[in-house]
């Protein structure tokens, strides 16, 4: 097991846990960027909406998994979410997210 595995536990494994539960992957880049390159069945919701679509993003009920393109904007999507009761989780930038699903 890797330092960064040990830090900050199996980040795949909470991954794969999220989508075994039908998780919705919301990119919050901004719709620019999505347009360059995205995940296939992503939702492109830019971190500045994020808080005036709490109500869409609650009407999934589902968990729900955050990326951009460093996991910067996606860490702070995902903590908005969870001030909301939202499962959430940061999963970083979108390209290495696309990698790990």
């Amino acid at each position: 097991m890797g330092l960064f595995s040990l830090l900050f536990g199996n980040k795949t494994d909470e991954i794969k846990s999220f989508q075994k539960e039908g998780a919705i992957i919301i990119d919050v880049r901004t719709p620019g960027e999505y347009k360059q390159g995205a995940i296939a069945g992503s939702v492109n919701m830019p971190l500045q909406n994020i808080q005036s679509k709490i109500k869409n993003i609650q009407d999934f009920k589902k968990p729900i998994i955050t990326c951009c393109a460093s996991g910067m904007r996606s860490a702070n999507a995902a903590s908005i979410l969870k001030t909301h009761g939202i499962k959430a989780i940061n999963g970083g930038g979108w390209m290495s997210l696309k990698n790990m699903l």
